[in-house]
């Protein structure tokens, strides 16, 4: 199967590293290429090639390469400094992680002396917080230095987010408890820090030490055993024994968290082009989007245009963890940053350029994005065709049609469709991936739309149109809109806890699966003896004496008779005498007349009839 081959364009002379990102491939396997190709002395990040080498290098990823400055014009990165030592110092950025309740945002507080994990709901963290805490540092006489942390949540569905967190980190606080050992989230962020090895420092911290009876050594040697090399046994990687709720070893774990940065020399330029990512967005009532902006390089001023993927924005307030307005910001602090025209994904690179560049680089991003869409539908249309082509070559073979057969498959699962509204968007991401996953073969959950911001007007029309379910995470339906789902029929399900909104949607999609039809016995007679009863206009029914060995034999439930084992007639009982008196319930151990109706007549002595209910059970995912 060929696919398809996206234009690319290209600037008459265009750096390696920039080249990379042109093309959307890793810049070690760009320059694996160029040494391939007998260029290693030109494979360095800031040399800068012509537009033919660049074509050839295009060519070889498969990509149509276009030479046209205007169009290939985007706002990068500036290079790395010539010189980093000459540079000052940053702070460094700590990133606390570990399994949910296992206590990252207690120990976070006890840092900051705040109470977050009172008014996060359910006390689990719900999205990316970053706080600056100054802290005194033995080698700087100058007073306190800060570390800039990052919360980033523990439980399974914002494994996106902490991804994302452990990306623009220097150094990860591993927590583990002392009473739980290591949980599912722990072996995932040790597989995080051993994929950046070498590139960020990593402190464990064994919380809850001051429970009784926990075993910390068993804790220690659980460590070792998922490659973590701690330094009590001899490796690299410092071990703090903490108490998030008492302040036990708190100390210790700054001063350890100072001593890593400092030994990883953490510099950065204080001045020009800023660099940084987005940590999280979300809608702010008389403010509009607004995003928190991590600064990794340059110096973030009001007034400064910034683009982050096809976000743009002319800087008008910045605010930081207290809510404090900041003048300017510097590399290592995270700040709130408002005057965005929309609003950015979390995890996107912001970057900072004139204004005339920005609105240049903003109409190639998005018409590199409307290509690429358009590449995947042309993929699509091909792949329809190709198949459709296969099944007439099959039809022609087996000279029959396929078409009654291939409705079936055509139909595929049924979907439950889901419009999904978050307070900021990181956490619209999470809730997404998180729902996403929900569902089997027979049954599975579709996201229709992911947006920030109360539930309204707009996602009701929307999810009558699609006949879908409204999702709300941390946002408000005002009472308008309930009325007005209400009256449109339109399910709308919300929840400050992400685990609740998937145990609900777990429900709904189990509601779509088939049932499961379980049958339970109820009665069981044996017959005796078979009479014939002669009815009008000659005619004759069978009716079998039977005596009831078990249970009790209703008329309302179903009938099956049952000789040498195997089921000969399903139905129900017509008549049901005990001497001359119709009834409805016979008891074990009584003698009694029991017939199916004219309908059915093979009826022996020694035949079982055995009384069933059917019950509905809802299917399994």
């Amino acid at each position: 199967e060929r696919k398809v081959s996206a234009d690319v364009y290209i600037p008459s002379t265009v750096s390696v590293g920039t080249l990379a990102r042109l093309l959307g491939v890793r810049l070690e396997h760009l320059q694996q290429k160029m040494r391939l190709s007998g260029m290693g002395q030109e494979a360095e990040y800031d040399y800068v090639l012509t537009a033919d080498y660049a074509v050839l290098l295009a060519e070889e990823f498969g990509r149509k390469p276009i030479v046209n400055d205007e169009a290939a014009f985007d706002i990068y990165p500036p290079p790395p400094h010539s010189d980093p030592a000459s540079l000052q110092t940053r702070p460094p950025v700590v990133t606390i992680m570990g399994h949910v309740d296992h206590g990252k945002t207690t120990l976070l507080d006890s840092l900051r002396s705040t109470s977050v994990a009172k008014g996060e709901a359910g006390g689990i963290t719900q999205h990316i917080g970053a706080f600056s805490v100054p802290v005194p540092s033995n080698s700087n006489a100058d007073g306190p230095r800060s570390i800039t942390f990052l919360d980033t949540p523990g439980h399974a569905a914002f494994s996106a987010m902490r991804a994302r967190g452990a990306r623009v980190t220097d150094i990860v606080v591993l927590v583990v408890a002392a009473d739980d050992g290591i949980m599912p989230q722990t072996k995932e962020v040790i597989s995080l820090i051993k994929k950046d090895q070498g590139k960020i420092g990593v402190v464990v911290a064994i919380n809850k030490v001051d429970k009784p009876g926990v075993n910390i050594d068993a804790v220690q040697k659980a460590l070792l055993a998922e490659d973590m090399q701690l330094e009590a046994f001899g490796g690299d990687i410092p071990s703090v024994e903490v108490s998030a709720l008492t302040g036990l070893g708190l100390p210790t774990l700054v001063e350890t968290l100072s001593a890593i940065a400092e030994m990883q020399d953490l510099r950065a330029e204080r001045e020009g082009i800023v660099q940084g990512y987005v940590l999280e967005s979300k809608v702010h009532k008389g403010l509009g989007p607004v995003a928190t902006v991590l600064v990794l390089r340059g110096c973030l001023k009001t007034g400064s245009y910034l683009i982050s993927g096809l976000s743009t924005a002319k800087v008008r307030i910045m605010s930081d963890a207290t809510g404090a307005t900041v003048k300017a910001a510097y590399p290592g602090m995270a700040i709130t940053v408002s005057g965005w025209k929309t609003l950015p994904n979390a995890g996107d690179e912001v970057l900072q350029g004139s204004e005339a560049e920005i609105k240049k680089a903003l109409v190639n991003r998005q018409r590199k994005v409307d290509m690429e869409a358009t590449l995947i539908d042309v993929e699509a249309i091909n792949s329809v065709r190709r198949q459709e082509r296969e099944k007439r070559e099959l039809e022609l073979e087996l000279g029959e049609s396929l078409d009654e057969n291939s409705t079936e498959v055509e139909e595929g699962p049924k979907e439950l469709r889901l419009i999904i509204k978050a307070d900021v968007s990181g956490s619209a991401e999470a809730v997404q991936g998180a729902l996403q996953g929900i569902g089997n073969k027979e049954a599975i959950t579709r996201v229709i739309s992911s947006g920030v911001g109360d539930i309204s007007e707009s996602d009701v029309m929307m999810a009558k149109a699609t006949g879908g379910t409204i999702v709300g995470f941390s946002v408000k339906t005002p009472k308008a809109i309930e009325t007005l789902a209400a009256q449109n029929g339109v399910p709308i399900i919300s929840s400050d806890i992400i685990y609740r909104l998937m145990e609900i949607v777990k429900e709904k999609v189990i509601a779509l699966l088939p049932v499961i039809i379980e049958t339970r016995v109820t009665g069981e007679a044996v017959i005796l003896q078979i009479f014939d009863i002669q009815l009008k206009a000659k005619q004759t029914k069978k009716v079998a004496g039977c005596r009831v060995t078990n249970g009790i034999i209703e008329k309302s439930k179903f009938a099956r008779l049952i000789r040498d084992g195997v089921t000969l007639h399903e139905g129900s009982l017509d008549t049901m005498r005990i001497l001359k008196k119709d009834v409805t319930e016979i008891r074990k151990g009584t003698e009694c007349g029991l017939c199916f109706g004219p309908t059915f007549r093979d009826l022996r002595d020694g035949d079982m009839i055995q009384m069933y209910e059917k019950i509905e059970k809802p299917g399994l995912l």
